[in-house]
């Protein structure tokens, strides 16, 4: 990724008189458009605001999956630190050595055990590579009421959205079959008997979990011609193109109605098993079940025997429980059941989004402006 105009020239200035560091004083041009593309929320209030703000050292967790596809985003994470000490740690681990951790307050990483225990009452922040906090837990009282938490949400929205939509198509026209029979070079005619769902056109979709992913799946099959209802944990409101938006006690209603059923619910104690035998005996018979969340929001068995009895016409699987998916599961050999191995955000665009914004709230860091992506901790996203 080469340098924005704003990084190559290093427009540094003095954030306010007295502070002791300088850093890129705007955002990235690249930051600005993925801001207002993908619509980021930033804090209400400037991280220097926080008494405990004193922005000195910051550990950047550097691995080759970062360098590789995109060249010179040390230089911009040097550049957004301005004259903060900054580490890099280019173990290959997400998870620093406890001696990297001393002096730090600010973390660029993954939240995890090791490093919430291992730093300095110090730290203040981390930034979370990932959109998923599930493994940021263990960390002490006082952590979790002082410190800030920013995360990837709605930066791998995208990815997820094209890969759902993409194992929806490949369900409803009988792709894994054909896949099947190319591999042993069979030219199977017959095949085409077994494809049942119909067209996606005019079919309703349930987006479960209308957040940044959920809304990246709404939009595109939306495009494709399909009437889209929702849930979500917060509010009833939602963009123009979803026809009902309900709240979480409303799962299994909403299920009746769906032919298409998406799980985009971030992982929670009252997400985990929702996708149970209750509401797969509610959704709509013979409809898809797609699963791009977190694999334990779903009771794997149950989904097993929805998709036997059929009941559940097929599942697109991103994510399972447990992870990696046993060789002796049932799904493996389903013929209307597509896995990948949690990898639906992968590319390089994701790759880049998440490195711009990773740089581009270390800048307001160092700047004390707000920051992007807040995590409610307590609410786990």
């Amino acid at each position: 990724m080469r340098l924005s105009t704003a990084l190559a020239t290093l427009s540094l200035m003095l954030v306010g008189a007295g502070l002791p560091h300088l850093a890129v004083a705007q955002p990235s041009e690249q930051a600005t458009a993925i801001i207002e593309e993908l619509g980021l929320r930033q804090a209400d209030k400037p991280i220097a605001d926080n008494p405990n703000w004193q922005p000195k050292r910051v550990l950047v967790t550097f691995p080759a999956r970062l360098t590789t596809p995109l060249p010179g985003l040390e230089e911009q994470f040097r550049a957004a630190a301005g004259d903060m000490e900054i580490v890099f740690d280019k173990s290959g681990s997400f998870v620093p050595a406890a001696e990297l951790l001393e002096g730090t307050d600010a973390v660029v990483g993954v939240c995890a055990p090791p490093t919430l225990q291992a730093a300095g009452p110090q730290l203040l922040w981390i930034h979370n590579y990932f959109v998923g906090m599930d493994r940021c837990v263990g960390m002490s009282d006082t952590q979790r009421e002082t410190m800030v938490f920013t995360n990837n949400k709605r930066l791998s929205g995208p990815a997820i959205a094209e890969h759902t939509i993409a194992m929806m198509m490949s369900i409803a026209r009988g792709l894994p079959a054909y896949s099947r029979a190319q591999m042993k070079s069979e030219w199977d005619n017959s095949l085409s008997t077994a494809i049942g769902f119909g067209e996606i056109k005019g079919k309703t979709m349930l987006v479960v979990g209308l957040g940044g992913i959920g809304t990246e799946i709404a939009w595109r099959a939306h495009g494709l011609g399909m009437r889209i209802i929702a849930t979500r944990n917060s509010s009833r409101t939602g963009p123009d193109y979803v026809d009902y938006v309900g709240l979480a006690d409303e799962l299994n209603k909403l299920a009746g109605e769906a032919d298409v059923i998406v799980n985009a619910l971030p992982l929670t104690t009252k997400t985990t098993g929702v996708f149970n035998q209750s509401f797969f005996d509610a959704a709509k018979p013979g409809a898809m079940f797609l699963s791009v969340g977190r694999g334990q929001s779903t009771v794997t068995n149950d989904l097993i025997a929805a998709l036997e009895s059929g009941q559940i016409y097929g599942a697109g699987l991103d994510v399972t429980d447990p992870e990696p998916l046993p060789a002796d599961s049932p799904l493996w050999q389903m013929p209307r059941v597509v896995i990948t191995p949690h990898r639906s955000a992968a590319g390089v665009d994701s790759l880049r989004r998440m490195a711009t914004i990773a740089v581009e709230n270390l800048r307001r860091y160092a700047n004390g402006e707000p920051m992007l992506n807040i995590v409610n901790i307590n609410a786990g996203y």
